[in-house]
């Protein structure tokens, strides 16, 4: 029988992060240059960032397999998955990961509302995607 990892207790919530964060200070960037009367050439975004679109099914209990939908889910973007609590992140086992898939494990939870949090590039953020843990 596998071991469920401990969980990854934070200090402060986690951020939810949205794709439109992510154009912000790129943008602010090359607002405050052409004030100054320099124009940049291109200001962009370092690279996309992976998206959860479906969790299907949306409830389960502990080992039920579930998959999750979306873009950029690959190994080198998403590198681990939780469902995640106001207080704790519960990683979840990867049982096959493709980039728009990813199939998980429930991990042993209490009966309650987790959201979805992906890790990528060593921070953990929670995806505005809710799933059901029953009894």
């Amino acid at each position: 029988m596998a071991s469920t990892p401990a969980p990854i207790r934070r200090s402060e919530p986690a951020p939810f992060r949205s794709n439109s964060r992510r154009f912000a200070a790129p943008l602010a960037l090359g607002a405050a240059l052409f004030l100054f009367g320099v124009t940049p050439l291109v200001v962009r975004a370092q690279n996309v960032s992976a998206e959860i679109s479906t969790v299907t099914p949306n409830t389960g209990k502990a080992d039920d397999s579930i998959t999750i939908v979306g873009k950029n889910l690959d190994k080198k973007e998403v590198t681990a998955v939780f469902l995640s609590d106001t207080k704790l992140d519960h990683k979840a086992v990867v049982v096959d990961q493709e980039p728009t898939k990813i199939v998980i494990k429930v991990p042993a939870l209490k009966p309650g509302d987790y959201n979805i949090s992906i890790e990528e590039s060593g921070s953990i953020y929670i995806q505005p995607v809710i799933f059901k843990v029953k009894a």
